[in-house]
């Protein structure tokens, strides 16, 4: 089942999420409505987004296969993540939010990371991701940290998206998926 997205000014997105346990209540059937929800139009979900705050979000980086050949493949879940490092260059990419409808814009990221996760049987991991795939998991991870990517940007530059945030917070927008407002 598709879930509702949870969009800009939602309390949810700006709290920091709780770590949960394998008995977490019907965890797999979420998952599936999961990875469901973020088909609409995107490439990673958070539970945050569909209005759970627990530290848990889902990536499929198919849809950038075409451009980036090492997203080919790339689906995960992670529960509890914990970033270990964030390294490497900076680089700029044109990021986008299914919480933020409507707005792109250029957020600078390090390339390489180390995170430490378990996965949907609470296996636990502990990967390095380079590329395309550090960038989708840091985006991810900071809706878990109640931060959203509009928060890299300049003070100058928010003001100038403030119309446009109003509008989302106000449910003036138009999207093919459902939303929740705040």
């Amino acid at each position: 089942m598709k879930l509702p997205v949870y969009v800009y000014g939602h309390p949810v997105l700006r709290k920091k999420a709780a770590e949960i346990t394998p008995a977490y209540p019907q965890l797999e059937q979420l998952l599936v409505d999961m990875w469901e929800t973020m088909k609409s139009d995107g490439v990673g979900l958070a539970a945050p987004q569909v209005g759970l705050s627990i530290r848990l979000f889902v990536i499929d980086a198919s849809p950038f296969a075409e451009d980036f050949p090492e997203a080919e493949g790339f689906r995960q879940v992670f529960i509890n993540p914990v970033m270990l490092e964030q390294k490497g260059e900076d680089e700029k990419f044109n990021e986008g939010c299914l919480s933020l409808p409507g707005i792109r814009e250029d957020i600078v990221r390090k390339n390489s990371i180390r995170i430490k996760f378990f996965d949907e049987q609470f296996k636990e991991h502990c990967e390095e991701y380079h590329g395309i795939r550090a960038r989708i998991i840091q985006h991810e991870y900071d809706h878990l940290e109640g931060k959203l990517f509009i928060d890299y940007l300049s003070p100058v530059k928010r003001r100038l998206l403030k119309s446009r945030l109003d509008a989302i917070r106000n449910g003036k927008i138009e999207v093919k998926y459902k939303i929740k407002l705040p």
